[in-house]
């Protein structure tokens, strides 16, 4: 069962700014081609090319405005929570990437195109997913964080672990520069200690919700919240 805690924009506004930012790209794109549009023919070509260019804009900003196809949503199970991301956004995120590239190899192949430009429109298309969202993705592939009434477990990337509450003496909560939840102590009664590092598993979305969990269901362990990055 899962709950969605991040809704996007209505159906309508989504539509609208998807179309601006379509209607943008096409117009732009129009200096990338060397036809001129002085007969029919290089009109039609030239116009499905800025098509493809909207598209493939389209396509990018799928990918980075994630709340669109990607809804964040709380996994819930008996007693508590898993804060993940889709498994599948992933995947889906790479099949949309693949169909921008082969949406510029054939642009370059089947027009004549000025080279600075279509590097330009490339660069713009393919560079800000890869930076803001899929290698990420790609490194957070497993990533979670489950906190129920008896058990706390996490994986991050090659730490994880599997720890019973009732094993846990005390719970510090790390705050970033914003207030947020940055990392967990968690100090166990044999003294040992283990830090969680949310900041590195791509929960941004969860850390209210992550931290309200906490100082609802541990309340009598979380007696430190610490407002420095150490």
């Amino acid at each position: 069962m899962s709950k969605l805690i991040r809704p996007t924009y209505p159906l309508e506004v989504n539509i609208f700014i998807l179309t601006i930012i379509f209607l943008l790209s096409c117009f732009f794109s129009h200096e990338m081609f060397e036809n001129h549009f002085r007969d029919r023919d290089d009109t039609y070509k030239g116009y499905a090319g800025m098509v493809l260019i909207g598209v493939a804009v389209l396509l990018m900003v799928l990918i980075v405005w994630e709340e669109i196809l990607f809804q964040v949503k709380l996994q819930q199970v008996d007693g508590g929570l898993i804060f993940r991301n889709h498994q599948t956004k992933l995947i889906t995120q790479l099949i949309i990437y693949g169909v921008i590239t082969t949406i510029f190899f054939f642009i370059y192949f089947q027009y004549q195109v000025k080279l600075l430009h279509f590097i330009i429109w490339v660069a713009v298309c393919m560079v800000p997913p890869v930076i803001d969202k899929i290698i990420s993705g790609i490194n957070n592939y497993f990533d979670f964080l489950k906190l129920t009434d008896t058990t706390i477990a996490y994986k991050n990337n090659e730490l994880e672990g599997s720890f019973d509450v009732k094993d846990i003496q005390n719970i510090v909560i790390i705050h970033d520069t914003g207030q947020m939840v940055h990392k967990i102590e968690l100090l166990f009664l044999n003294n040992e200690k283990v830090t969680i590092d949310i900041d590195e598993m791509e929960l941004e979305a969860f850390y209210v919700h992550i931290y309200e969990f906490i100082s609802t269901h541990y309340k009598a362990l979380l007696t430190e919240v610490k407002n420095t990055l150490n």
